[in-house]
């Protein structure tokens, strides 16, 4: 392995390819440290230090922005609205026949879905900007009341004009940051090594793990350290085991003559991996158990005025906000089952794959073509799918039991989101290097 990375530093065209990585994630990192126009500098860190362990509604995208969020960076949003775009697009398929039809145009109709995917993310990032500024201004940006630790913005003027130029400014800051942000990840896809929005949200999960990890050594000392160490090294383990494991259906193409020319008459496999939908599902079941929460902090009693919350305000405040909750695990990883199987059901078509193998004369031993395939199909997509979901649902509660056992929900990187997105980008960034080193008649990274 140390002679294989030798040669990738020889190699004077992957050596350029990694090297411009590395500068483009500098510039990203870079970027979550500059403050947005008009935003205190000064408060904000005092916030975040009194703060340190409540990220309030925003922890997922504060997570995927690698903390420029509650810092007010110009690259606040992170790259969460081109995710979302992307995740809205991929459904739209399923609804708008027109974007199906793009989608199997080939190369040309991807192009097509990604300058769409490229104008709802610029949308999104206009109306999260907005909103985040919004939740700022009104002191509840790290969930205290207002007041609490300093105004976190200093608007320009003192009416409402000038507040609405320094608003606008600051959207428009946050919002060109994202395209940026976008722009920088399809530089990586092109002249970098693998994708590059992967390996931007990689860069954001990853350089949150020493803070973490030195929270917990600070506050629990080195006996829990270096427990949270052996059980993030065995939680690896076991995530790289699952997302390599898949379920291989044998598929054999029958033999046709085209002139003098034979073709067919080979073996090859469909593989279905155990977890198909990746972290979509966990991404589906946050956003969802957000919205609730969201809506009763915009319905929250003015403080200091003695009102009483209303009670399906108080019910969300109890059983609904609090991830130590029973109620709230339960419905984590029920939301998380459903909608991986959701995903799934959308993402893979087995009438289609039964097609398409039935046209260029394709198919698996001892199951008639056509029908009887895509029903074969279904019915191993179903269970597989269950350990699949199931294993999602486990991972994604590990933070959540952190948050009981050692109260180190913030502080705990080995689970949920963050472990299933590092290992993941990192083994398919392996794969784009160890394909690059095989092309120059090379021994792989791993072998």
């Amino acid at each position: 392995m140390f002679s294989a990375v030798a040669r990738i530093f020889r190699t004077p065209d992957l050596r350029k390819k990694i090297g411009f990585t590395l500068g483009i994630i500098a510039i990203f990192r870079l970027g979550s440290f500059i403050p947005a126009p008009f935003v205190d500098f000064g408060n904000v860190q005092q916030c975040l230090a009194l703060n340190s362990n409540a990220g309030g509604l925003y922890d997922l995208v504060n997570l995927f922005s690698g903390g420029a969020l509650l810092q007010l960076s110009i690259f606040a949003l992170g790259i969460m609205p081109y995710i979302t775009a992307s995740i809205i697009v991929q459904l739209l398929r399923v609804v708008i026949p027109h974007f199906d039809s793009l989608y199997k145009e080939g190369q040309a109709g991807q192009s097509k879905l990604t300058q769409y995917t490229r104008y709802l993310t610029i949308a999104l990032g206009v109306l999260q900007s907005t909103t985040l500024i919004t939740v700022a201004r009104s002191g509840q940006l790290f969930g205290t009341n207002e007041g609490a630790c300093g105004d976190l913005l200093a608007l320009p003027g003192q009416d409402a004009v000038g507040a609405a130029m320094g608003i606008l400014l600051m959207v428009i800051t946050m919002t060109a940051g994202t395209g940026v942000i976008m722009w920088l990840g399809e530089l990586v896809t092109e002249r970098g090594v693998g994708n590059g929005m992967s390996l931007l949200i990689f860069t954001s999960i990853a350089a949150q793990f020493p803070s973490s990890l030195g929270k917990i050594l600070t506050e629990r000392g080195p006996e829990t350290f270096l427990l949270v160490i052996a059980i993030g090294m065995v939680i690896m383990g076991l995530v790289v085991f699952v997302e390599q494991s898949q379920r291989r259906i044998p598929v054999q193409y029958a033999k046709r003559m085209v002139g003098r020319r034979t073709y067919g008459g080979n073996n090859t496999y469909i593989p279905i991996k155990v977890n198909m939908a990746g972290v979509i599902p966990v991404i589906f079941a946050s956003s969802l158990l957000y919205l609730p929460s969201l809506v009763a902090q915009f319905n929250q009693p003015a403080a200091g005025s003695g009102e009483a919350a209303p009670a399906w305000v108080q019910f969300i405040s109890d059983y609904l906000t609090r991830g130590d909750h029973p109620l709230y695990m339960a419905l984590y990883f029920l939301l998380i089952i459903g909608f991986t199987y959701f995903y799934v059901a959308i993402t893979f078509n087995p009438d289609e794959v039964a097609d398409n193998m039935k046209k260029y004369g394709g198919f698996i031993p001892g199951i008639r073509a056509g029908r009887p395939t895509a029903e074969y199909l279904d019915y191993v997509l179903t269970r597989v799918t269950l350990p699949g979901s199931l294993y999602l649902g486990l991972v994604s509660m590990i933070p959540l039991v952190a948050l009981v056992l050692i109260n180190a929900n913030q502080n705990f990187p080995f689970g949920g989101v963050s472990i299933l997105i590092v290992v993941g980008v990192g083994l398919e960034t392996v794969k784009q290097i160890d394909s690059q080193l095989q092309q120059r008649h090379y021994e792989g990274l791993l072998r």
